[in-house]
């Protein structure tokens, strides 16, 4: 969602505001602000859309002071224009905002009353008021934030500045990320690693519930109740370099490209491929005793969960449980004791995944998560983290953190099918070769991007895009129609294809292009009917399989041929080419790829 940062400098911070921004404009580009302490008063700059527009301004209205707060916002309340912009204030307060404030229609009345003139549409501005007012009652800006805070209700990730005191910055966090930087005479404030990555290494990470008093010295840590605590300083991996789009037009596209390389990395932490077998860190718990699996994930990450369940039913012999975490979180459903529960997730921060773990976790469940970043909220609150290692994910349509979950969770539907004794050592050996022939077949893919480029021309004329698969390649179906909205802006659907004589072949006419996913294994033929019934309604059939195309029996209008590769490890690559056609035809559009437009990276709200 948004991103926020602070900084406590030496010198102006303007500057390094709007560095640390940029790296977190992935989080939200709606429009970005900065606010600094001028001679003891309160001064921001603000601008509607991209970064770039907040940085043409601050070259005609520089800011000078050496305390200031920044943010990019992903619009929740109020429309994104320039007067619902963060850091809002007040002659008092300042304050920049990541989350839901849940209770701000009562606090704005509550206040109102009392005198206190909005302006704005946001939710934020009820915490400035609110701290404001009790500032004006006498009290001290640390003693107004914690009476303020007691007050708030929902998720949020809080950075305050006050008039008249230039060394002094306050930070919040209730069910959103938040990291403290400690540098030498200086201190750093922002959603993520990445953000302070250029200025500091040195990181602490706020508890739920956490609030923090920072000065130049150094910070003071606070939990819900108000005891001092300490949390624990570590050294953050994330480095400024990883961070830059390289040779490519998009960070779409080169993540795209590093497939290869970070599902190598990933692979290569679960399995020994000398002695072909799956060697997964300790999970505290007897695989063998499993007998139930509950999955849940949001988004991209859900359609991995979704193939995760076809591989550990299909491999281990464990019936498994999913559901998209928003559902799963409110219907209560009953878990057994002893049950294990796997969360998928790229940020680790994604609030309906983080609320259902809570509740699963309560039920007495196993927790274990398949993350991207390995100190973000998921993780922690896991009994084991499975990482994925994709590295910094930018562009916000999820492609290099996808096929990591797969393969993570592919790891562990091996290993837990050898434990139960459902795969012998022949064939965790034959599963794990198929594993580890993987980034040599995407590369091969990747070396021709030319047939993507002819589709997208074809793709842009249309309205309506179906996708159609079986077995794994069903969730594909949907992950291709997912990639398809997000950045294209056409509208896609991704079925089941033994669905589609259940009600979506009435959309089928010659204006319909049907992209099927279907690998030449078992269900192919199945498939090939169901391509046979579109062709006969005039429907344009794109292939993507590793068949000979005349195994069709039909009309196509375009084949993407794939290499030849094991069924078990098909959803890996069969990703890659749904993502380049997304791509591509977005590119060719002129949409923004990696900023579409209403979406974020990481979604830390309901």
């Amino acid at each position: 969602m948004c991103g926020i940062v602070g900084i406590l400098g030496s010198g102006p911070v303007a500057t390094d505001l709007v560095d640390a921004l940029r790296r977190l404009e992935y989080r939200g580009y709606d429009s970005a602000g900065i606010a600094t302490v001028e001679n003891g008063h309160l001064q921001r700059r603000r601008a509607e859309g991209k970064l770039r527009n907040l940085e043409t301004r601050l070259l005609t209205e520089p800011l000078s002071g050496r305390t200031g707060i920044g943010h990019t916002r992903w619009a929740t309340h109020g429309r994104p224009v320039e007067r619902n912009a963060h850091p809002h204030m007040t002659k008092l307060v300042s304050v920049v905002h990541n989350g839901i404030i849940e209770n701000y229609r009562d606090l704005k009345a509550e206040l109102t009353a009392r005198g206190h003139t909005f302006e704005t549409e946001t939710d934020t501005e009820a915490v400035v008021h609110l701290v404001s007012d009790e500032m004006q009652k006498g009290l001290s800006p640390i003693e107004a934030v914690r009476v303020a805070l007691g007050r708030l209700q929902g998720a949020f990730a809080l950075g305050i500045i006050f008039a008249g005191h230039d060394d002094l910055m306050i930070a919040a966090r209730q069910g959103s990320p938040l990291a403290i930087g400690h540098g030498t005479g200086e201190m750093y404030l922002g959603s993520d690693a990445i953000a302070l990555a250029p200025f500091t290494d040195t990181i602490t990470y706020l508890e739920e519930g956490d609030w923090a008093v920072l000065r130049r010295r150094g910070a003071e840590i606070f939990d819900k109740s108000g005891t001092r605590v300490d949390r624990p300083m570590i050294k953050a991996v994330a480095s400024a370099l990883l961070v830059d789009k390289g040779n490519h037009r998009h960070f779409m596209a080169k993540e795209i490209h590093e497939q290869p390389e970070v599902i190598s990395h990933t692979l290569a932490n679960y399995l020994d491929m000398a002695a072909g077998t799956v060697n997964l860190p300790a999970l505290g718990l007897d695989l063998a005793g499993v007998t139930r699996v509950t999955i849940s994930a949001c988004g991209t990450a859900y359609y991995a969960g979704l193939v995760g369940k076809y591989w550990i039913e299909r491999y281990a012999r464990v019936p498994v449980e999913i559901d998209v975490a928003s559902e799963f979180r409110y219907r209560e459903p009953p878990l057994g004791p002893g049950g294990l529960s796997v969360f998928v997730s790229q940020s680790g921060e994604t609030a309906d995944t983080l609320a259902t773990l809570r509740y699963c976790k309560a039920s007495g469940q196993r927790i274990v998560s398949v993350v991207n970043v390995r100190t973000s909220t998921i993780a922690r609150e896991s009994d084991a983290v499975l990482p994925t290692l994709a590295g910094p994910e930018i562009g916000v349509a999820s492609t290099k953190a996808f096929t990591c979950q797969l393969s993570v969770l592919a790891c562990f539907a091996i290993a837990l099918g050898r434990a139960r004794g459902a795969i012998g050592p022949d064939q965790e050996e034959e599963l794990v070769k198929a594993l580890t022939e993987l980034p040599r077949h995407i590369s091969t893919l990747l070396r021709n991007e030319d047939e993507y480029e002819r589709l997208a021309h074809e793709l842009s004329k249309a309205r309506d895009v179906l996708y159609l698969g079986r077995g794994t390649s069903y969730p594909l179906a949907l992950e291709g129609a997912l990639k398809l909205k997000e950045i294209s802006y056409i509208h896609a659907e991704g079925y089941a294809a033994g669905e589609l004589k259940h009600g979506p072949i009435a959309l089928i006419d010659e204006n319909v292009p049907v992209i099927v996913v279907a690998p030449e294994d078992e269900l192919f033929e199945k498939t090939v009917s169901n391509m046979q019934e579109v062709a006969a309604r005039g429907g344009q059939i794109i292939l993507i399989s590793d068949a000979d195309p005349s195994k069709a029996g039909c009309k196509l209008a375009a084949h993407i041929r794939m290499p030849k590769a094991h069924q078990f490890a098909n959803p890996l690559l069969y990703a890659v080419p749904i993502q380049l056609i997304a791509y591509h035809t977005a590119v060719f559009m002129g949409t923004d790829v990696d900023q579409p437009r209403n979406l974020a990276k990481s979604v830390t709200v309901e």
